[in-house]
Order: C-alpha cells, then sequence, then structure tokens
C-alpha cells in the first residue's frame, strides 16, 4: 500500500480501526486520521472439538474455513485414533488472522493447546453437548439442533472415526449423538459443516 491510501486495522478482539496511510517504507507505517471503534461480538458460542490430522494442510483448511464462518473456538483433539501431527501453534494462528481479515471480521477465534479425548470430557459449563460419529445407531440432524441453547460444543472425531469406548464415555456424560448428512464426510469438511450448522440463527 502506498501513501495517501485507506486501510483498515483490527486487534482481533473487537477494536477496529480505519486510518490512512501518511508515510510508509518497507519497515515501518505511519498513520493519519485514526478512528477506532469497538465492535460487538455477535458470533454464536460454537465450539468445535476436533480431531488432528494427519495431513496438516487438510487441518490448516479447515481453519481457515471455520474462521471465516465465525466459530468461537477451536480444540485441537487427540483421540485414540489420531495419528498424531506436528502442532505448528504460530502457522495456524497465522491462517486464522488471514482468513479473520479477509472476511472483515473483528474477532479472533480462540484455539487452545491439543488436549486429550477424556480431557475435553472433563470440562464443564456446555449448555448443549454433541458428538458426531458414524457408527449405526439413533442419531439427530445436528441441522435441528441450530439455535439450541446459549452455548454448543461439538466433537469431530478422526479419519476412522471415535472408539466405540470414546462414543460411550461422551453418551455417558450427556453428549447428544447427531448426523452431520446423509453422506459420510472427511473430518475437516465435517468441522466446517458442524460450525456452519450450529452458527445458523
Amino acid at each position: 500500500m502506498q501513501e495517501g491510501e485507506a486501510l483498515r486495522l483490527t486487534n482481533g478482539i473487537g477494536s477496529i480501526a480505519s486510518a490512512s496511510i501518511k508515510k510508509a517504507n518497507k519497515k515501518s507505517c505511519v498513520l493519519e486520521n485514526l478512528l477506532i471503534e469497538q465492535v460487538a461480538d455477535n458470533r454464536k458460542p460454537v465450539i468445535l472439538a476436533i480431531s488432528l490430522l494427519k495431513n496438516a494442510s487438510r487441518f490448516e483448511w479447515m481453519l481457515e474455513k471455520i474462521t471465516e464462518i465465525g466459530v468461537k473456538t477451536i480444540i485441537p483433539l487427540i483421540c485414540q485414533r489420531t495419528e498424531r501431527a506436528q502442532f505448528r501453534a504460530d502457522r495456524m494462528k497465522n491462517i486464522m488472522v488471514s482468513a479473520m481479515l479477509q472476511s472483515q471480521q473483528a474477532w479472533l477465534p480462540e484455539m487452545v493447546n491439543p488436549l486429550s479425548f477424556h480431557d475435553v470430557l472433563s470440562q464443564n459449563g456446555f449448555e448443549n453437548k454433541y458428538i458426531a460419529h458414524c457408527l449405526p445407531g439413533e442419531r439427530t440432524g445436528l441441522r435441528s439442533e441450530s439455535g439450541k441453547g446459549s452455548s454448543s460444543i461439538v466433537l469431530i472425531g478422526p479419519e476412522g472415526d471415535f472408539t466405540p469406548s470414546e462414543i460411550n464415555a461422551a453418551l455417558l456424560l450427556g453428549y447428544k449423538p447427531v448426523t452431520l448428512g446423509d453422506t459420510r464426510l472427511r473430518t475437516e469438511t465435517a468441522g466446517v459443516v458442524a460450525v456452519t450448522l450450529l452458527s445458523i440463527n
């Protein structure tokens, strides 16, 4: 960008600043006509707990898309069938920052360090708790759950799905089994679909 051009800035926690460039060079930028406003956080309180993937680029693609949609919190899961992948927190944050800016938002999703499946189950404070899995049995369509309650967490498993013991452990703690549709989705696709369905008014 050049001197005289207008730009918008955000700190990722609700503040948006508009300004024009007074002086620009490769290492610094001086702004003028700075105007700061605070934007309310209108995102639905949706928490996505999703297994890490062996193919990191697929996980990163999902992070970009769910940031654009407006997810509030992301919990990388380590499940029994998770194939361990390197977790590059700085790179993933940069991807989310880029997606936040591209979609003209002022709130950056929170992403915690990877947690084990059972550590996530031990957490409280969610009004609605869902686990999406592919095993036979009665499951509710997640689409019908949209707009219910003040906070929702949805668990998405790795390639190969959750194990029966993990599913049973979640059900015993009040998690509701759900389906995301009629087709079997890849983990990263399931994450995007789940966030989309829960974010609909």
